[in-house]
């Protein structure tokens, strides 16, 4: 009886790379699509916990882009399809405090609130120059082609990055990004508020540009482009 369980959650289920499941929010709502272009900003590992990676599997690329260097070599021996970036994100090219905790962790940052909000606190300080998302697309081989998906996950940056992004040239079909409520002691979904996401900036700033909350899960939220085919 177990055998045939096991035959039949594998013809019938998907597994998650996910840390919050997302990637099954967003393979359902992108199945129709064999191939696509992604982006996935603040990619830290190519499988474990990672939004794009079954899209990759099904035969999606794009770019990953990370500041750890680590991080980024491990896509250039995993995610040979992609283009791969190391790179500190922002809203334009400037330095910029980066906040380290240590190599391949999740909790690097550059938000001095957010690290004021933790118990744990950064090794060191580093000083470091940022790129922008479009300079970043228009230096790869995806400059003028149509995104589908942008995933961004930058420990509260989110905003920063998106509030001098060209939406009206770059119609993303999708944006996964984080949200962080850092009056809450824990992020699973019970404890986030609608209110809270309704008025934060990064959704604020997606409706503005006609994008429509249709989802969320844990701190991701899915927003999905009016005017998108999908």
């Amino acid at each position: 009886m177990n055998f045939l369980k096991k035959i039949y959650y594998s013809k019938y289920t998907k597994k998650s790379y996910a840390i919050s499941n997302v990637d099954l929010i967003i393979d359902r709502i992108f199945k129709k699509r064999k191939k696509g272009i992604y982006i996935d900003v603040g990619c830290n590992h190519p499988i474990k916990f990672n939004n794009t990676y079954l899209l990759y599997k099904r035969g999606w690329n794009g770019i990953n882009i990370d500041s750890d260097i680590k991080s980024i070599n491990e896509f250039q021996k995993l995610r040979k399809d992609d283009y791969n970036v190391s790179s500190l994100v922002s809203n334009s090219k400037k330095k910029i405090n980066y906040y380290f905790y240590h190599d391949r962790s999740a909790l690097n940052t550059v938000d001095k609130k957010l690290v004021n909000s933790r118990k744990t606190k950064p090794t060191k300080i580093i000083k470091m120059e940022t790129s922008t998302l479009e300079n970043i697309l228009k230096e790869s081989p995806f400059n003028n082609k149509k995104i589908n998906l942008l995933s961004i996950d930058i420990e509260n940056h989110e905003y920063e990055v998106l509030k001098k992004f060209n939406f009206n040239k770059y119609k993303i079909d999708m944006i996964v990004t984080e949200c962080l409520n850092l009056k809450s002691k824990k992020l699973e979904t019970q404890n986030q508020s609608l209110q809270f996401i309704l008025k934060s900036k990064i959704y604020k700033l997606l409706k503005k540009n006609n994008y429509s909350l249709i989802n969320w899960v844990n701190s991701d939220l899915v927003f999905i482009y009016k005017n998108s085919k999908i």
